[in-house]
């Protein structure tokens, strides 16, 4: 579901009105076109924005565009025991073949479940996967961005890790939409991909998820993440780090966004869209929905809790700058990157005194 988190946070400006049903029909120009059976709406004119939901329809099932009324049934997961779950684990770690350095330590069995688990336990398709991402970590190097790199993104809190787990112990990853202020892609998605590596580094043992808490306080359309950085977050989202949202709460969105939620939910697995909730401050059934995943003493106050949060960026960086210490050492990079971390650590501390130069004493 992290996907649609970005793919909703630009709404069409044209966007006029959304009714509660929807068909699909693909015209001769290859552009989507949405109508309602009662009304129909106006159609989605800027082509990256027609160009990204033919990426997320493609993305879940293609042979859909055949259905005059698209809404995807509960894929059928084979009915598989413990037993038969471990003996696939062991199958697809055969169908990989041998393995080294880091690509051996991250296909972990565990790494493994997620991906048959995102592919309905099917061998060959999770291993199509999964040998995508291998290729995509060994060129893009997540394991190896460090703080200094991506700090200048992190400069309005715009994604952060909190300083609090949800009641399953797992790590928290609090989203702003209204911070945001870059436009570089890259930048975007690097910055996004190392809190995701950070947020993962610092989930407790045999915890393999994360929740997002997503707070739309300021947002509006001068801060919409740019189309392009959406489509390359969906891609690095939805194809290298499946199964690892447990829930996303968004947290008093624009009424524009739960009503566009409703027609792109139709092209996503209906396990996954389930894990997404509205939650509204006037609506007491939302807000029991969260705080049974949060304890409200821990909780900011923007979501409802009784916690005053306010980003500081600087305390925040001495953060992920030991964290980076501990990504170095878990990824075996040496002290080479224990070095370069520490040389980090020394731009955002103060840097000490220099020593007094002690006097040469020559031999008489």
């Amino acid at each position: 579901m992290l996907p649609v988190i970005f793919f909703l946070s630009f709404a069409p400006r044209d966007l006029v009105k959304i009714q509660p049903r929807y068909v699909i029909r693909p015209s001769e120009t290859h552009r989507v076109q949405i109508f309602s059976t009662k009304a129909a709406i106006s159609f989605l004119e800027h082509k990256a924005l027609i160009e990204l939901q033919w990426r997320v329809l493609s993305s879940t099932s293609a042979s859909s565009v055949n259905m005059y009324l698209i809404r995807r049934q509960p894929q059928t997961q084979q009915e598989n025991g413990p037993s038969e779950r471990e003996a696939k684990v062991c199958e697809l770690r055969d169908a990989l073949g041998p393995l080294s350095g880091r690509s051996l330590q991250y296909c972990s069995d565990s790494c493994l479940r997620r991906y048959l688990e995102a592919r309905s336990w099917n061998v060959n398709k999770a291993k199509k996967m999964l040998e995508e991402t291998l290729k995509w970590r060994a060129t893009f190097k997540p394991e190896e961005i460090r703080w200094h790199e991506v700090a200048h993104e992190g400069v309005t809190g715009k994604i952060s890790r909190a300083n609090f787990h949800d009641r399953n112990g797992r790590t928290v990853l609090i989203m702003r939409p209204g911070m945001q202020t870059t436009k570089c892609t890259e930048d975007n998605v690097r910055y996004m991909v190392y809190l995701l590596e950070n947020g993962i580094l610092n989930l407790a043992d045999g915890q393999e998820q994360m929740s997002w808490l997503i707070d739309f306080t300021g947002w509006s359309l001068s801060t919409n993440i740019p189309i392009k950085t959406s489509r390359d977050c969906i891609n690095v989202l939805q194809n290298h780090y499946p199964q690892r949202l447990a829930i996303a709460f968004l947290y008093n969105p624009p009424r524009i966004f739960e009503a566009f939620w409703k027609a792109v939910r139709y092209f996503m697995d209906p396990i996954t869209s389930k894990k997404v909730k509205f939650v509204y401050p006037k609506k007491k059934e939302s807000l029991e929905l969260m705080q049974s995943y949060f304890d409200i003493e821990n909780l900011p106050s923007e979501f409802g809790g009784k916690t005053s949060l306010e980003y500081d960026h600087e305390e925040f960086s001495r953060l992920m700058v030991e964290d980076d210490v501990k990504t170095a050492k878990f990824w075996g990079s040496g002290e080479m990157s224990r070095h370069i971390a520490d040389d980090h650590l020394a731009q955002v501390a103060p840097a000490p005194p220099p020593a007094p130069v002690p006097l040469a004493i020559t031999a008489s």
